[in-house]
């Protein structure tokens, strides 16, 4: 950012200081003023959102989440394309063995602080009449990661899901009793780690021992996940990111049968 006009380079500066101190008030006031400059705000603050969070600067990765609002960024491109894409960062920086446990978990912290605020914004019409299919969605016995998951959970509830969260390290028929008791419309299941990859298929038998495997869409996901390993389990999709999940669901259930017809 150092070729941008001075003038920028000072606002930007004094909105890093009012973010890293908490300061609420002084971070909208410089947000106006930043707008007003001309600049290309939309790129610098996307930009920003994903140094900050692949850092783990949580305080003003909240503080250039309030920016992205007040000027009048998508919600869902603040997401993806900001707090998100830092994720993304960190992530290939753990994947190359040049980051580590707690920078992953520090980094998830400050996505997390943005993905707060931004969670008003992202809220559906809840008049439109029409009932939420309901997602199971959780991560696999053996397994504590949640980033990901709580990612494609975030995506999915603003596209207008019900989203029931099991959380992580969740037993197989875990997912089965939730999905029955909730007539979910899908399962979603995550894993990081090739060694829970099993507990993957086992879902799906036990979804088809109870006889209830055609009443559900299942998706996968997770760094070892792919689309052929998915198809081998019996899954129906692994999506390529959080995005893509969403994109994928919301146009599965157009032609999936309903909730009346599935579940009686």
């Amino acid at each position: 950012m150092d070729d941008l006009p001075e003038e920028v380079q000072k606002l930007i500066e004094e909105l890093d200081e009012a973010a890293e101190d908490e300061d609420d008030d002084a971070v909208k006031e410089l947000a106006q003023k930043f707008l007003a400059t001309g600049a290309d705000v939309e790129a610098i603050t996307l930009e920003k959102l994903s140094l900050l969070v692949m850092d783990g600067e949580e305080e003003m990765a909240r503080g250039w989440t309030e920016v992205a609002i007040q000027i009048g960024l998508d919600p869902f491109k603040t997401l993806i394309e900001g707090l998100a894409a830092g994720m993304s960062l960190i992530g290939k920086k753990y994947e190359k063995g040049e980051a580590f446990v707690p920078q992953l978990l520090i980094a998830s912290t400050a996505m997390y602080g943005g993905m707060d605020l931004l969670a008003p914004y992202m809220k559906q019409d809840e008049n439109s009449g029409s009932k939420a299919a309901t997602v199971i969605i959780g991560t696999v016995e053996g397994d504590v990661h949640d980033i990901g998951k709580s990612l494609v959970k975030t995506l999915l509830s603003a596209n207008g899901f019900n989203c029931v969260d099991l959380g992580n390290d969740v037993p197989a028929s875990r997912f089965i009793e939730a999905a029955k008791e909730k007539k979910a419309t899908a399962v979603s299941m995550s894993t990081l780690m090739t060694t829970t990859m099993a507990e993957m298929p086992k879902v799906v038998k036990l979804l088809e021992d109870e006889g209830i495997r055609d009443k559900l869409l299942v998706m996968v996901g997770g760094a070892p996940i792919t689309t052929e390993y998915a198809a081998q389990i019996g899954a129906d999709v692994s999506p390529h990111d959080a995005a893509g999940a969403a994109s994928w669901l919301k146009g599965a259930v157009f032609d999936f049968p309903s909730e009346g017809v599935r579940w009686g």
